[in-house]
């Protein structure tokens, strides 16, 4: 099972090949920030649900249920 930094480096991964100023990279920064500073699964969970706008939002917790479902 992958933890946290690991499914935030994957994230950043992500983040690092989106195209500048787009959804998915604004989507995996977030997913990959809150993944490095939260301590497990459920509370990165929890706290992405609080995430604006709601375009962002929705895109993180997809990328976030993938990465997660691949743990």
């Amino acid at each position: 099972m992958r933890d946290n930094l690991d499914l935030a480096a994957s994230a950043q991964e992500l983040a690092d090949a989106a195209p500048t100023g787009s959804i998915d990279r604004a989507a995996a920064s977030s997913v990959a920030i809150t993944l490095a500073t939260t301590r497990d699964i459920d509370q990165a969970r929890a706290t992405l649900d609080g995430l604006s706008p709601q375009e962002v939002r929705e895109a993180a917790l997809q990328l976030f249920d993938r990465l997660s479902a691949d743990s």
